[in-house]
């Protein structure tokens, strides 16, 4: 049980962890002797506003990339190439389905999560963190992080199973991730 929360921790850092660095990037270098002092402002310092709302709508934030990639396509993607993809009406009703449930749910897990890391803030806010809380909250954190990932990759497993391999060929050419030329 140990291996998985770690796990499910881990997995969970490394895709804010990345987000963060690259948000924090920017600024760092014009700010070097105060880099955090801008983060001061924010209602939960852990997330950007940008971060607060793609949580808020449940968008995708580039957690299915490796399935995006690696010719897994995304229903909200599939949908808008549909008339270029050729998709029946079944294929299209398909991709309305994953796109609805994916955000239902990923709606629900992104406000989990802001609350954890709200009440992950307010501890420190409070001065009363204690190790055994924050344990808990950051493994909360890491199994909420995780379960969002994991939303947006089914719904791209969902929805290459409903393609042909001509569609997912045609889908990789026309979001740039392969050349057309033979």
């Amino acid at each position: 049980m140990m291996k998985i929360n770690a796990a499910v921790v881990l997995t969970g850092a490394a895709v804010f962890a990345a987000s963060a660095v690259a948000q924090h990037a920017g600024h760092q270098q014009s700010q070097n002797s105060q880099p955090y002092a801008e983060l001061m402002a924010r209602p939960i310092k852990a997330l950007s506003s940008y971060q607060l709302a793609d949580l808020k709508s449940g968008q995708g934030m580039g957690l299915s990339l490796p399935a995006e990639l690696n010719g897994y396509p995304g229903p909200k993607h599939v949908l808008e190439l549909a008339g270029q993809l050729g998709l029946d009406a079944a294929q299209r009703e398909v991709a309305a389905r994953l796109i609805a449930s994916m955000q239902s749910e990923a709606v629900a897990t992104g406000t989990t999560l802001i609350e954890l890391e709200r009440r992950l803030e307010a501890l420190f806010a409070d001065q009363s963190p204690k190790s055994t809380d924050v344990q808990n909250l950051t493994e909360q954190i890491g199994a909420a992080q995780s379960r969002l990932r994991s939303i947006h990759l089914e719904a791209h497993l969902r929805m290459r199973d409903a393609l042909s391999p001509e569609q997912i060929r045609r889908y990789a050419i026309l979001r740039g991730y392969v050349s057309n030329k033979p």
